[in-house]
């Protein structure tokens, strides 16, 4: 037995307006906030449900409290990987460890996992979904910023999407941008849609077909890099997605924390394919970890703090640049 003792609550954040994907529509978001206590040191980590997975708050919260035990007893990183399964109650676990281990040895967290001294890293900046009009006006407060995400639909068809993105092109005629369809293209001609899209200069676009209907796009061309995200959650589902997308977007959430998303990074390497780090609608505790993955990766897409009212003390955030965790927040 150790002495450490594992806590977790529920935290409400207000999301600053609304956040709008293909999915609904977000006012507020529900995080589970863990704490692991060796009477010295607190690790702390953050999880949000992956709600389109069937979780919610209430049962991330169970899952933390259920591995009570599992930290009492002194269980590793290593051991949580086959004592708790994918998902947001194992990555707010596996951050609290990480968190413990690097306050109580002293040693950073990035140095522990041999990355160099971290810098600022560029992360993209999210417009939600809406009409063309609120869009391109998003856009154009967003203009300063050097990449911005475009949450798309497919509900009206292809000429909906495009409108959306010539709207924010014009609203950001300087921007990189990239797409995300969340899912919503299965019925549209994507290989179409992605010439449209390079013309528009997208460099990106994610999750054009729902997950497990990966197949859809074994014979479609697209001029712009394909990028899964609910397709791919951890090393056990990255086979089905190679040779049909070039990136995959790395979530904590999903993958059930640092240490396997570290893992599938190296994975994801090893077959030739490209990393996108995201997150879900969370605090700077919740990406402070991911920042270690996004430095391993071509893109970033950390900006979850910057669409909520974040917690006091959060990571800072600089023009387009996301900054690296205090040790003061985390490891």
């Amino acid at each position: 037995m150790s002495n450490r003792s594992l806590s977790a609550r529920i935290e409400r954040y207000p999301v600053r307006g609304a956040f709008v994907i293909a999915r609904g529509a977000k006012t507020f978001v529900d995080v589970v906030a863990a704490e692991i206590d060796d009477g010295e040191h607190i690790g702390r980590g953050e999880g949000t449900a992956i709600y389109y997975r069937g979780e919610s708050a209430e049962s991330v919260l169970a899952q933390v409290e259920g591995a009570a035990p599992l930290i009492a007893s002194g269980a590793s990183r290593a051991e949580l990987l086959t004592a708790m399964p994918p998902g947001a109650a194992r990555n707010a676990v596996d951050a609290a460890l990480w968190d413990i281990e690097a306050k109580a040895s002293g040693v950073p967290v990035w140095r522990t996992i041999g990355l160099p001294q971290p810098r600022p890293l560029l992360t993209a900046y999210t417009i939600s979904l809406g009409e063309p009009g609120a869009m391109e006006i998003a856009a154009r407060a967003a203009g300063h910023r050097e990449l911005l995400k475009i949450k798309l639909s497919g509900a009206d068809g292809a000429s909906g999407d495009l409108a959306r993105v010539a709207a924010v092109r014009h609203g950001a005629p300087d921007a990189r941008l990239i797409v995300d369809a969340n899912e919503a293209w299965e019925t549209l001609d994507i290989e179409a849609i992605a010439h449209q899209m390079a013309g528009l200069r997208v460099e990106l676009i994610e999750q054009p077909v729902p997950a497990g209907s990966d197949h859809l796009l074994d014979k479609v061309w697209s001029p712009v890099p394909l990028c899964a995200d609910e397709s791919v959650h951890d090393r056990a589902s990255l086979d089905a997605v190679v040779g049909r997308y070039r990136f995959i977007n790395i979530k904590l959430d999903k993958a059930g924390g640092l240490t396997e998303a570290l893992a599938l990074v190296h994975a994801a390497k090893a077959r030739g394919i490209g990393v996108m780090t995201g997150c879900m609608l969370s605090t700077s505790l919740g990406i402070a970890p991911a920042f270690f993955v996004a430095m391993q990766g071509m893109y970033a897409d950390l900006d979850g703090p910057l669409l909520i009212e974040d917690r006091a003390s959060g990571m800072r955030f600089d023009a387009s640049d996301v900054w690296p965790p205090e040790p003061s927040l985390w490891g």
